[in-house]
């Protein structure tokens, strides 16, 4: 995973550059979204993999396909990534994106694992608290994970905060193994 991030960085780090010229960073923010899910497709991964239409021919066929969905430098961006085998890395170049975004716009994305399920008191609070730790307004997307056991596991750029039982349990049985 961090591979690909390696990899997708000079990608979104420029595309991200010319939307700040441009003053398109929510255009560019949907086409980059676009072509991140029309690429996880299984069909479409499939058809990426064929050798007969080649990394050009697959290029080609992709904006032929989304025509309305991409404007010239969309389509441009789509040549550039198939032309060096890099059009797997579209969900990871749009995820970098964001992160740009997020940071330019003063946001952090925080991705949240709960145990049970938060009410929206409950996110406002845990939104309130991570706003004071990071010192950032942050953006909250939260998922269930009942292996948890309870409490929450929260990813925030480069941090990560481990509340939950499970992370508990585990720190403690590493302490007694040593």
């Amino acid at each position: 995973m961090s591979e690909l991030a390696t990899l997708a960085r000079p990608y979104a780090a420029a595309v991200f550059k010319r939307a700040k010229e441009t003053g398109a960073i929510d255009q560019w923010s949907e086409t980059l979204g676009f072509l991140a899910q029309l690429m996880a497709a299984e069909g479409v991964k499939n058809a990426a993999g064929n050798p007969k239409l080649g990394r050009r021919g697959f290029a080609d066929l992709l904006i032929e396909s989304c025509q309305q969905g991409l404007s010239e430098e969309g389509k441009n961006l789509v040549r550039l990534l198939a032309d060096n085998g890099k059009l797997v890395l579209t969900g990871q170049i749009a995820a970098l994106y964001e992160q740009y975004r997020a940071e330019e716009q003063g946001f952090l994305d925080a991705r949240v694992a709960s145990a049970f399920d938060l009410d929206d008191a409950e996110k406002k609070q845990l939104a309130k608290s991570l706003q004071k730790a990071l010192g950032k307004k942050v953006r909250l997307d939260v998922t269930v994970d009942r292996s948890l056991i309870g409490g929450v596991v929260v990813r925030a750029g480069d941090k990560v905060i481990d509340g939950s039982i499970k992370g508990q349990l585990q720190r403690l049985a590493k302490r007694l193994d040593s």
